[in-house]
């Protein structure tokens, strides 16, 4: 057995069980229904389709669900696809379990959490340290395994977690070389920037977008929630307006999803933390799956470049 579904090549026969991240119906041009899906394992997903299936199929093989599939795996539109050749549910018998399908973050909650409590515990301004406990302290378990997004970065179980301490860490390294920096403001902005992906997003092990995702975003649900949160503390002052600003601009330009861009040098410092760190999970994730010598496959996040490996590259 390979490592896993991203290891597998062109023409390769794949025999094994992977997780179902996403299942949809559509109707192929000679009219008979097929199932399209996003499959899963610790290591990547591969699209794949399921022809002439039927209206059972469509019952049984539905998001979450932990199936054995058999297949070729081929291409279309330059990425690969796994045509389908048999599928079926897991059963007892099987010993496989959904958890050993589900790409985790490389480390372990408790070190996740004392870093973002050691950051809360730092923080000297009353205002913006209360309302950042409180929010971790509300949303803990979730804060602990939702990833950080569908797709792209950290989409991964406690993905949002690992990018909120990886953020912490390079915002502790800007504050020694840059100490006119308000490192409370910045901590809070980090911490907080993406907990309304807990109300858009369904849940940490295959989310789709909720219904509150998809109409209103988890920047707006946010903005909302610290307003809520300032008043249930009775917190008034700049320091909320300047929270909020924190997270409305964070993606940096309308374009992006922001409703407002950084007019706050914090907030412009945390633009550029999420982007970065962002977009080096993404690289180093895709360099990990190709040799010295070798390109990644093109990165649609990463404006479709695909970035080498170079041979003297340290193992």
């Amino acid at each position: 057995m390979k490592k896993g579904i991203a290891y597998y090549q062109i023409g390769e026969t794949f025999d094994h069980f992977l997780l179902i991240k996403s299942a949809t119906k559509g109707v192929a041009s000679n009219g008979k229904p097929f199932l399209s899906f996003m499959l899963k394992d610790k290591t990547g997903e591969i699209d794949a389709k399921l022809w002439e299936a039927s209206n059972e199929d469509e019952h049984v093989f539905q998001q979450g669900e932990l199936v054995k599939v058999s297949g070729e795996v081929g291409q279309f539109r330059n990425k690969p696809q796994l045509k389908i050749h048999s599928i079926r549910p897991s059963q007892k018998t099987d010993g496989v379990f959904v958890s050993d399908f589900i790409e985790k973050a490389p480390v372990e909650k408790g070190d996740l959490m004392e870093r973002i409590t050691e950051a809360i515990f730092e923080m000297k301004n009353a205002n913006l340290q209360r309302i950042t406990r409180q929010f971790v302290k509300q949303y803990q378990d979730d804060l602990l395994t939702y990833p950080a997004a569908v797709r792209n970065h950290h989409e991964y179980v406690s993905g949002l977690a690992h990018h909120i301490v990886s953020m912490l860490r390079l915002a502790k390294e800007l504050v020694g070389l840059y100490p006119e920096l308000n490192k409370d403001l910045l901590y809070a902005g980090i911490i907080l920037h993406d907990l309304g992906k807990l109300r858009e997003l369904s849940n940490a092990s295959s989310p789709s977008y909720t219904i509150e995702g998809k109409l209103i975003g988890h920047i707006p649900l946010m903005v909302e929630e610290i307003r809520v949160i300032a008043n249930e503390l009775q917190i008034e002052g700049e320091e909320v307006t300047v929270l909020q600003h924190m997270i409305l601009s964070h993606h940096g330009k309308a374009e992006w999803g922001s409703p407002k861009p950084p007019l706050v040098r914090e907030a412009e410092v945390l633009h550029y933390i999420d982007m970065l760190d962002a977009r080096l999970n993404m690289m180093n994730r895709a360099l990990s799956k190709v040799n010295p010598g070798d390109f990644t496959d093109k990165m649609y996040s990463l404006e479709q470049r695909s970035f080498y490996k170079p041979l003297f590259e340290e193992k």
